[in-house]
């Protein structure tokens, strides 16, 4: 199934984002813990990509098993980052082949090691051009891109973001997915301004609970803000990691039971791999 036609038949959709082990680890170890993501009764679960596609073939593999051991529909990131167009034709056409229709189409981050990357000797240089491509070529895939509340990190003026953006859902995207963010107005914001320049697919809400210190160096590298109530909380709990936790859990709560109540098209959940600290989260909003 393409995850377009769940936006078409109920809201809120909910998904899950989960992420390959460490190269050095047994991929079983993942298969684990969808046994529990399972449980929840996700409409759909994503495999995010490794920087420079570093993990591609485990997202292939994953993704695959998702969808055809655990009867779940996946989608699989996918990157320009260090990739040729051949390349990345073997990556779309492997998918296809595991029964997997759903892409999250990215730019992606370059190496950590490589500060210097060009993204000129990629096969494309921009999402909207990786995304133009799949369509072209394969006119079945539902293909999701990623919405930036705030702004691009490398775009200057919020305008010329929302501009960018349009030229990707033209490109041929059936719905968006946010970055993290922890203060719903920039939501809603967001809505009217992609409402003014004419973006009408579905854009689901991408919610990173906080689980651990570490968000900081995490809205730092993408950009996103922090509310001065979250820094304080941030505070107040930095040496207590597990009432920091459930200050986390709590928070995401509040955050995605407003975003349902204001009839949100979808609800994103960044899981972090934690199957146990996602269901609180869930049960909380009533979306088990």
């Amino acid at each position: 199934m393409k995850i377009i036609d769940l936006f078409n038949s109920k809201k809120p959709v909910v998904s899950f984002e989960i992420f390959p082990p460490k190269l050095d680890t047994p991929l079983d170890t993942i298969f684990d813990t969808l046994e529990k993501f399972k449980a929840l009764g996700p409409d759909y679960i994503s495999v995010t990509y490794g920087a420079g596609g570093s993990q591609k073939d485990r997202t292939i593999e994953i993704s695959s098993n998702i969808k055809n051991s655990y009867n779940i529909e996946s989608m699989a990131h996918l990157t320009c980052v260090g990739h040729s167009i051949e390349e990345i034709d073997y990556i779309v056409d492997s998918l296809i082949k595991n029964n997997v229709k759903n892409i999250l189409a990215l730019r992606g981050d370059p190496p950590a090691d490589q500060p210097d990357f060009n993204f000129d000797n990629n096969g494309f240089k921009y999402a909207s051009e990786l995304i133009s491509h799949i369509r072209k070529r394969n006119n079945d895939l539902c293909i999701a891109a990623a919405a930036y509340l705030e702004g691009h990190p490398e775009c200057l003026k919020i305008k010329d973001d929302m501009i960018n953006l349009k030229h990707k859902t033209d490109a041929g995207v059936d719905f968006l997915v946010t970055q993290l963010f922890f203060d719903n107005k920039l939501f809603y914001e967001f809505q009217e301004r992609a409402a003014i320049v004419g973006i009408k697919c579905p854009v689901t809400a991408g919610i990173m609970p906080i689980f651990s210190s570490k968000i900081k160096a995490m809205t730092a590298k993408s950009g996103c803000s922090i509310p001065a109530k979250l820094v304080l909380m941030l505070d107040k709990y930095q040496d207590n990691p597990d009432d920091l936790l459930k200050a986390g859990i709590e928070y995401a709560s509040i955050q995605i039971r407003d975003l349902v109540d204001n009839s949100v098209d979808g609800i994103h959940l960044y899981t972090m791999n934690r199957p146990k600290s996602s269901a609180e989260i869930i049960k909380n909003c009533g979306l088990l």
